[in-house]
């Protein structure tokens, strides 16, 4: 490809290990991340085949999917059966060579916080794993995708993976966000704004001005979404923000003082198959009202007409205020959004305040090790605690029911995570998604409320 190219283009290029009859590539992975759910399937398949993964350096593997997050937990979970998948994907990784963060690692966290946070992803790299949030680590400026188990077998004992080119989409995001307003409800509002299919199976490049003005992590909940719009994946343009926020990371670089770096931006005439642009000055404070996340709207709106089955199941009407809507329970955690900066944002709101008395059950999931350890020295877990919320482990299985824990039966649930279909978090369970600050504004109240005047 000559003349101008998109940021997506120049790596995709760059990994081009050559085209087949057919009209598809081959493109050179860089990184393979695997977790317990799917890892130990992948890596006793190769054995069983006789084959080796290529380069175990490349490789990584973590416990997140199916350990509990309870305080002293260990290879016993409450999922049954679940300790097979930890034991097995244990013995299969020592078995590979390839790097393991275990249950009890001081690295161990959920794979789309630890892997920035060791500087395993890169800007411009290819890295793959078998997990749809794979697409979170296209903000540190990689191209980044979840596969099946079998891809995966794939990537690891070839080092390269056959794809057919997609399309790309640009989403650019005029403006600055109002106080109180932050990425999750940018992506919300994309979602609901276009559909859970206005993706299109595209590589999305998010840009704009809003989107610079981003933290990394904010950008990573923001390209985190990208799957739930059926994009391939999403990618945001490293700068200096991502450079100083990588540099010095166990797998990074200490310097990204390059013209390589530098080169990761999409060219001025380059072109889109598809644009979209947003005000994002326009966006408030957003929440899912039914079981997907397009069925979404500004926390001071009303439920549109929608879908029955959505009606039915979360038990709201077309024209109810989604505002005062009473909730049983609170959670904060996912891929998404546990994050250090999300539970400062989160627990400074919580500061001198208690959550309601009908709230069942509130829990506090950190995305990693490391991140709880360092909201433990800033002393945050006191004002969760403090407030009313249990302080636990780190893992993912209370944001899709993996590991046999999640809350009462019927429950409605006001979550950070990223999916709200019909049992996500337990059977029957009934999920708002939404931002942090409005989980906890939301926790305090005893119904979804609006935490633009918890600020005030």
């Amino acid at each position: 490809m000559t003349g101008p190219r998109t940021l997506f283009d120049k790596i995709w290029q760059a990994h081009e290990v050559c085209v087949t009859p057919s009209g598809a590539s081959l493109i050179a992975i860089d990184r393979v991340f695997l977790h317990e759910r799917t890892g130990a399937a992948a890596l006793k398949s190769m054995a069983v085949a006789g084959r080796l993964v290529r380069d175990p350096a490349r490789v990584f593997t973590v416990m997140d999917h199916i350990v509990d997050t309870r305080p002293g937990r260990g290879d016993q979970t409450l999922m049954a059966g679940g300790q097979a998948f930890i034991t097995e994907t244990r013995e299969a990784a020592l078995a590979a060579g390839i790097t393991l963060f275990d249950v009890t690692d001081p690295d161990q966290g959920i794979t789309h916080v630890i892997s920035p946070e060791l500087g395993i992803v890169l800007p411009g790299v290819t890295l793959v794993a078998p997990d749809s949030h794979t697409c979170t680590q296209g903000a540190l400026g990689a191209l980044a995708w979840g596969i099946g188990s079998s891809e995966a077998e794939h990537a690891m004992a070839t080092g390269v993976l056959r794809l057919s080119h997609p399309g790309t989409m640009r989403v650019s995001w005029t403006g600055v966000l109002a106080p109180g307003v932050n990425a999750k409800d940018m992506a919300l509002h994309l979602i609901a704004s276009h559909g859970t299919a206005g993706g299109g199976g595209r590589e999305l490049e998010f840009a704009g001005i809003a989107v610079r003005a981003l933290d990394v992590e904010a950008r990573m909940t923001l390209c985190n979404m990208a799957t739930e719009f059926a994009a391939m994946s999403a990618i945001i343009a490293p700068d200096e923000t991502t450079f100083a926020w990588l540099a010095g990371r166990r797998y990074a670089p200490a310097s990204f003082d390059h013209p390589h770096w530098a080169g990761l931006v999409s060219d001025d005439e380059a072109r889109f198959d598809a644009e979209i642009a947003i005000d994002a000055s326009t966006i408030a404070p957003m929440v899912t009202w039914g079981t997907s996340p397009e069925q979404a709207i500004a926390v001071d709106g009303t439920v549109p007409q929608g879908p029955a089955r959505a009606h039915d199941y979360i038990g709201l009407a077309a024209g109810q205020a989604i505002k005062g809507v009473p909730i049983d329970a609170a959670f904060l955690g996912s891929c998404t959004n546990a994050r250090l900066s999300d539970l400062r944002r989160a627990a400074m709101l919580l500061k001198g305040r208690r959550i309601a008395p009908s709230i069942r059950k509130a829990l506090v999931v950190p995305g990693s090790s490391a991140v709880k350890r360092a909201a433990e020295a800033e002393g945050l877990h006191h004002l969760f605690e403090a407030a009313g919320f249990e302080w636990r482990e780190s893992g993912c299985s209370l944001c899709f029911y993996a590991g046999g824990e999640g809350f009462d039966p019927g429950s409605r649930t006001i979550s950070s995570t990223n999916r709200n279909f019909e049992g996500r978090q337990g059977p029957g369970i009934r999920t708002h998604i939404a931002s942090p600050e409005t989980v906890v504004a939301s926790a305090l109240a005893g119904a979804i409320a609006d935490p633009r005047e918890l600020a005030e």
